[in-house]
């Protein structure tokens, strides 16, 4: 059957863009998650047109072999992971921007373009694509879209759903879809574009996009805030939200955070700080703004507030919290990132229970968050190679996200379900929506051949 599959993809694709070879092909089976099992695909395809998409698709669907749809692979769910016997579809070879349209503030890309290479072309038009993930200089928009990803700018400009006006998409038999619209308004029918976002590759594979561009804002401003607690900097945060206020950015780092990026980068952050909130305005008078800001910050318990003079500053500011991942790595030798998101008033509680499970695990788990939507990201580090250590990790991992639904919450705020919490999401969606979201992949993939074993 291997053979068969192999020559029938090499009957209509490049000879490039078929790879067979076994230390190739094993290193596409996976992405960024632990604890995720992956497979071994018979190959790995990199097509460069939307024809030789539907090849691929029109082979599955003909000898019917799962396909698993791939972007840059910096996803944290297992939501790449290849099945046994698969294809690795790899969209990073379609990655030009086709158009750029400063009138509609439109642009029109295929899938694997890099978040990062976007932004800096539309910013030369002084326009500005605002979902901005914090692998934004690898991940593409692509897998952006199957994830429904975020970013630091979500508080104020939204989710990756809120900019995709439409799409084209290689259905499982190998069909064009074309969905949605260019135009500033559309209500035409059924919003299929809105369901292809967030499916991680499991009704179709996303070929060309079109996405809604903002003027570019004004350059930012930030400050940091340093609280003696991560409950007093969540009160701070509920008051910035209540006051009517809208930061371009509201993050948080906790103190175990804030010592894990002094250790790697040695950037000064106060240690005996219990939590530092970080927050910007991209707005006519961002200065104003940041001094009202601060106010409230002082009035929640604040020992100090540091706004920065320009530019140049706020960057330096806002390193820190984007180094926070990757010191959090330094850690241990494994880490699992979670990504529940609570309602903004259950903040605190959020924090605190994770530090609680914490302690009673005996584990370190340092807590990021885009604080300003209740998107929190613990990250449990653990020793990989240490038996009762990883199983304590994946029991803090799952009591961590029923905290988060005990609080009113979601599993996934951004990085998508995946292997790593598809138990979780029937437990958040119920019997009833799992039955009917099962249905609706029964009708765009009758055969189960794309991303199979990912979200149910």
């Amino acid at each position: 059957m291997d053979d068969d599959v192999i020559t029938l993809l090499n009957s209509g694709l490049p000879a490039d863009a078929v790879l067979t070879d076994p230390d190739v092909v094993a290193s596409y089976a996976h992405d960024m998650a632990s604890f995720s099992a992956a497979g071994v695909p018979v190959a790995v395809v990199l097509p460069r047109t939307v024809e030789q998409v539907q090849h691929v698709m029109r082979t599955a669907t003909a000898l019917r072999v799962p396909v698993v749809p791939q972007g840059a692979r910096t996803g944290l769910s297992g939501g790449a992971n290849a099945v046994t016997g698969c294809i690795v579809l790899s969209l990073a070879r379609m990655d030009r921007i086709l158009e750029i349209d400063p009138v509609d503030r439109i642009a029109v890309v295929e899938p694997g373009v890099v978040n990062a290479v976007l932004s800096r072309a539309v910013g030369e038009v002084g326009l500005y694509y605002p979902p901005d993930p914090s692998s934004w200089e690898q991940c593409t928009i692509g897998g952006n879209i199957g994830t429904g990803a975020g970013g630091l700018c979500c508080v104020k400009y939204g989710v990756t759903a809120e900019y995709v006006l439409g799409l084209d998409v290689v259905l499982a038999d190998g069909r064009l879809l074309t969905t949605g619209r260019r135009t500033a308004k559309g209500v035409a029918g059924y919003d299929l574009t809105r369901l292809f976002v967030g499916s991680e590759g499991t009704l179709g594979v996303v070929v060309r996009a079109v996405v809604a561009l903002r003027p570019a804002p004004p350059v930012q401003l930030a400050l940091v805030a340093e609280f003696p607690s991560a409950a007093a900097a969540c009160r701070a945060v509920c008051s910035i939200m209540e006051s009517g206020h809208v930061p371009s950015l509201l993050e948080l780092m906790d103190g175990t955070t804030i010592r894990a990026v002094n250790a790697m980068a040695n950037m000064g952050l106060p240690e005996s700080t219990e939590a530092l909130l970080l927050a910007a305005f991209d707005t006519a008078d961002p200065a104003a703004d940041l001094a009202a800001l601060g106010a409230l910050c002082s009035a929640a318990g604040a020992t100090e507030v540091v706004p920065a003079e320009d530019a140049a500053e706020s960057e330096l500011l806002l390193q820190a919290r984007r180094l926070s991942l990757t010191a959090l790595e330094t850690l241990s030798t494994a880490t699992m990132i979670d990504d529940v998101c609570v309602p903004r008033g259950k903040l605190g509680a959020m924090l605190d229970g994770v530090a609680e499970i914490a302690e009673k695990f005996d584990l370190t788990i340092g807590v990021c968050a885009h604080a300003g939507d209740g998107n929190t990201h613990p990250v449990v580090c653990f020793d990989a190679q240490d038996a009762d250590e990883s199983r304590r990790a994946r029991e803090s991992f799952d009591e961590i996200m029923a905290l988060g639904l005990a609080l009113g919450g979601t599993i996934t705020g951004e990085h998508g379900v995946g292997l790593l919490k598809k138990d979780w999401l029937a437990r958040e969606l119920g019997p009833t929506g799992v039955e009917l979201q099962r249905g609706v992949k029964a009708v765009f993939d009758p055969l189960g051949l794309l991303n199979p074993g990912k979200l149910f």
